[in-house]
């Protein structure tokens, strides 16, 4: 189980890459849970332990897609304040620290998606760092309850936040109870186990693996096997494109048993307002914001060479035609020179054409394709037009 650090501050991240940040002595307790799983070679593996173990992974996952993700994260529905209390309990039986630490962190991971403030991001961090090795970074052992403030108000939810692991202390013991050794090892730690890895992946895996309907300026994807070991978690690129709604399976054929269960339970009238995506989402009509446009942006332009352009462009030019422009370039705003490069019609530098098939041909279709493009073409030419005048000033030293 993972170790309690609840101190609650907004102190800044230390500094350094975050993968050297790891406390590995809070990592431990970790650790011991999966090693605890070997002790079914001595106590056995009884039908009853199993039956245990299987009934409380799916209702865990089902607490976490419905409790941590869904609801306290992103609110995608409303209850009642006792059932509110319920859903914490059984996603903190899960051993993943407190609600208000995961959503915290969860809310952050949305604001910053796949980008270098991201709090576990394959592409800056590495697929193990961002699957488990983040959970132990010094950066992420607090919480901010500013981000939490809708739910750090009520008092039985900062109990839970203190005691964050007595939820699953409490389970593991009603194992031990029901039926001995075996319901404690197979029952209680191998469901956990089972429990971790299924919830990591969707931080990791389906950041890598799958395929993306909808342009959301990051890296999240749909992958339909951890959708069924995870309830509807799987459709992760569909979540990232509408996160407030209760249904992550937008397709009829996309299984999110989470969403089948959360509409039970609106019937039974125990939540209610369950959010849904606009038709325009699902059919992919939507236009896209500008976080997200300038996001996806940047990804077409970073697929160019702009190093390599500048060079071609710069040997083209010639020095004395180099020279006038590094002075035309002086006269502008920094990164405004993409108007000049415009005009200029610079050999090897990609047309705006070449850039919206790059476009096409990398992310999916959108309405907003030639905003990204015409985005994703000013920050080709800055980023050529910066080197570019450092190439300029590197020859007028050299003469």
């Amino acid at each position: 189980m993972t170790q309690n650090q609840n101190s609650d501050s907004q102190e800044p991240a230390p500094d350094g890459p975050p993968t050297s940040d790891i406390i590995y002595p809070s990592a431990i307790p970790f650790v011991l849970v999966h090693l605890a799983c070997l002790g079914a070679i001595w106590t056995g593996v009884t039908i009853e332990a199993l039956a245990i173990g299987v009934g409380l992974y799916w209702l865990r996952i089902f607490a976490i897609g419905a409790g941590y993700h869904r609801y306290f994260s992103h609110r995608a529905f409303e209850t009642s304040r006792a059932f509110q209390f319920i859903l914490a309990l059984l996603s903190q039986s899960t051993s993943q620290k407190s609600v208000l630490w995961w959503a915290s962190n969860h809310r952050d991971h949305h604001l910053y998606s796949d980008t270098e403030l991201d709090v576990h991001s394959p592409r800056h961090t590495g697929f193990l760092y961002s699957h488990l090795g983040w959970i132990f970074s010094r950066r992420h052992s607090q919480t901010n309850l500013t981000r939490i403030a809708d739910f750090a108000s009520y008092p039985e939810l900062m109990w839970l936040h203190r005691h964050e692991l007595t939820p699953a202390f409490a389970l593991a013991v009603l194992c031990f109870a029901v039926a001995g050794w075996p319901g404690l090892v197979v029952g209680f730690f191998w469901s956990t186990v089972a429990v971790y890895h299924a919830t990591f992946s969707i931080n990791s895996v389906a950041h890598v693996a799958g395929r993306r309907r909808y342009i959301t300026g990051d890296d999240s994807r749909n992958n339909w096997l951890l959708a069924i070991f995870t309830m509807g978690e799987g459709w992760h690129n569909n979540h990232h494109a509408f996160q407030s709604s209760a249904r992550q399976g937008f397709r009829w054929w996309e299984y999110d048993p989470t969403f089948y269960l959360l509409k039970l339970l609106e019937r039974l009238g125990v939540v209610w307002k369950l959010k849904r995506p606009t038709l325009e989402v699902v059919q992919n009509r939507h236009r896209l914001g500008t976080r997200v446009i300038s996001r996806a942006a940047l990804q077409v332009a970073e697929s160019f060479n702009a190093e390599r352009i500048a060079l071609a462009a710069a040997a083209a030019l010639g020095k004395s035609r180099l020279s006038e422009l590094h002075q035309r370039l002086r006269q502008v705003q920094p990164f405004a020179g993409f108007e000049i490069l415009s005009e200029l019609n610079l050999p090897h530098v990609p047309s705006r054409t070449e850039i919206v098939s790059r476009a096409r041909a990398m992310l999916a279709n959108s309405p907003s394709m030639e905003d990204i493009a015409a985005r994703a073409h000013e920050l080709l030419l800055e980023a050529i037009g910066t080197r570019l005048a450092t190439l300029a000033a590197q020859s007028a030293y050299a003469g």
